[in-house]
């Protein structure tokens, strides 16, 4: 069913929470942006697109946490932890929730999905059966992870899920990000691929040093350096291996 409003509406900051504003992560112009105004949350897919380091992934995964999805990626029905690294910065965090949406959602952080592909392995479900992730390939088992768990509306958040994919399959993923979109299904998505943040109809957030600002696909740092370095490698490539 198409919910009336997607299921995150607004993301602010808890003025209780108590962050130190000179340690990290509120040291990232885009977190102390966030924890200062607030961030409206479009219905349909918005893409978090930046440098390493520019705060992008911290904030996508602080967001999913607070939603009450599996810190290492899952959903909030299979909570797992193997190492914990997340910045605490969910427990600063408020999310305005829609009205009439259901609690479904899933995080697909890209470092560390063959955690939870054991996870499945060492607690089976009792209702569905899953696939042997770990016999198939990177790539293979990141599509066959689109196929059985993205296939309903609800709230999805992504890390740099490119990272396992080829160009075809990246085509593949923007199929079905704009199928949960359709279905109102809601988006969150970090990522450094100019091919999945050329999705048709989604928003653009750049992240950097000036914080969070919307953008449009061909104003992107991102995409004006690809376009310059696949035009002219070498223009790129002569300083890189240059002897010193």
């Amino acid at each position: 069913m198409d919910f009336d409003q997607p299921p995150v509406v607004r993301v602010s900051g808890d003025d209780e929470a108590g962050l130190p504003a000179h340690e990290w992560p509120v040291t990232i112009p885009a977190v102390a942006q966030l924890l200062r105004d607030g961030l409206d949350l479009t219905p349909g897919v918005t893409f978090l697109v930046g440098e390493n380091g520019s705060g992008k992934s911290t904030l996508v995964e602080a967001i999913a946490v607070a939603y009450g999805l599996s810190p290492e990626g899952g959903s909030s029905q299979g909570v797992h932890s193997t190492r914990p690294s997340e910045s605490g910065l969910d427990k600063a965090l408020l999310l305005q929730r829609g009205i009439g949406t259901g609690r479904w959602g899933f995080f697909l952080r890209a470092e560390t999905m063959h955690g939870w592909y054991t996870f499945l392995e060492n607690n089976p479900s009792s209702y569905r059966a899953d696939p042997k992730f770990h016999a198939m390939s990177h790539g293979e088992s990141f599509i066959e992870l689109l196929n059985v768990r993205f296939d309903s509306p609800g709230f999805y958040c992504l890390d740099e899920p490119e990272a396992a994919l080829s160009f075809r399959s990246t085509l593949t993923l923007i199929r079905v990000l704009h199928d949960i979109a359709e279905a109102g299904g809601q988006v969150l998505c970090a990522t450094h691929s100019p091919v999945l943040a050329s999705m048709p109809g989604a928003r653009i957030l750049e992240v950097g040093d000036w914080g969070l600002r919307e953008a449009a696909w061909e104003e992107l740092e991102l995409v004006r350096h690809w376009k310059a370095y696949l035009d002219a490698p070498m223009r790129y490539l002569r300083h890189t291996l240059a002897d010193d």
